[in-house]
């Protein structure tokens, strides 16, 4: 994973409400992503194609349409290395605020 790619693709207001269509509807067809979006074709394909070289989207061809699918792997990978590590000692914080109040009652 390249998490310069990511964070570059999760930049862009479009293309996490494109990752927010697939996560409700995976495997789209590029007609079906662009329905209500102000942009031209070439402009969601573009924006579909940041979004497969950052490895956030996969695609499938299916007859003469390109099906396209979430991957949350990158995602999860970014989580894990730059989020995860910084709420987990907020978390074991909570867990001890929490235990020592119920060991109070």
């Amino acid at each position: 994973m390249d998490a310069e790619l990511v964070f570059k693709a999760l930049a862009d207001s479009t293309r996490r409400l494109l990752l927010d269509r697939l996560f409700v509807r995976d495997g789209q067809t590029q007609t079906e992503l662009a329905e209500g979006i102000e942009l031209t074709r070439f402009g969601v394909m573009k924006h579909l194609g940041v979004l497969i070289d950052a490895g956030l989207i996969t695609t499938r061809k299916q007859g003469r349409y390109t099906l396209h699918f979430l991957n949350p792997v990158p995602i999860q990978q970014i989580h894990d290395r730059w989020i995860g590590k910084y709420t987990a000692r907020s978390a074991s914080a909570l867990v001890e605020l929490k235990q020592q109040l119920e060991d109070e009652s």
